[in-house]
């Protein structure tokens, strides 16, 4: 595995200068995160059940910060509707990674959790009390990861969350490491996003299968 530096001293431009890194711009590198024709349509039960999840997180929101709850009330859901709990899949945790940052005077510091289904699928989670921590504080840290992956020839998928917002990553090495980005998915929509979410997540599923 390549070393990975504090997630704070690290971002896109340190990474396409030390490994070539590129970012791909066309739909179809990443066609697994496409609405269409790839989408995977959640089930009438599965969306009753992602409508709950999104009304616990938001409720959960509005009492107090979200910390360790992301995972248990947004994520777990998504991860065991989307199958990455059974086989072929296990889990591994990496070790956490803080996040620093000064903001008027305030030493504010975050975290980012990380977890690996299968070696080609890198989920890293922002844990922090402070919304200044967004995603592409992560995004970084994830192509880092994903650049460890040892074989080449296959792609690699990412995740970052916060719990409200997502973005997947996607990273082919071979010659010159490309990578792309999908769009931001957030719950702060009226419509329900995490349908979104779960189709991409059945279909990144279903190529590492």
């Amino acid at each position: 595995m390549i070393q990975v530096i504090q997630a704070r001293n690290i971002g896109i431009a340190y990474l396409e200068e030390k490994f070539g890194l590129h970012l791909v711009n066309e739909e179809q590198f990443f066609a697994e995160c496409l609405l269409e024709p790839y989408y995977i349509e959640p089930t009438e039960q599965e969306k009753y059940y992602l409508d709950r999840v999104k009304s616990n997180y938001l409720n959960l929101a509005k009492q107090r910060p979200i910390s360790e709850e992301v995972k248990m009330v947004v994520l777990s859901p998504l991860l065991d509707l989307a199958g990455f709990y059974r086989p072929p899949f296990y889990v591994e945790t990496e070790e956490s990674i803080e996040i620093i940052q000064e903001d008027e005077g305030e030493i504010l510091k975050g975290k980012i959790d990380v977890l690996v289904f299968k070696k080609q699928f890198w989920l890293l989670v922002i844990e922090s009390k402070s919304t200044i921590f967004s995603l592409f504080t992560a995004i970084p840290q994830a192509l880092a990861y994903m650049l460890s992956n040892p074989y080449p020839e296959n792609p690699v998928f990412g995740l970052v969350t916060n719990g409200s917002e997502f973005i997947f990553l996607k990273l082919l090495k071979q010659d010159i490491p490309q990578y792309a980005l999908s769009e931001q998915f957030t719950l702060l929509k009226r419509e329900n996003e995490l349908y979104k979410v779960l189709g991409i997540l059945k279909n990144i599923r279903q190529v590492l299968s």
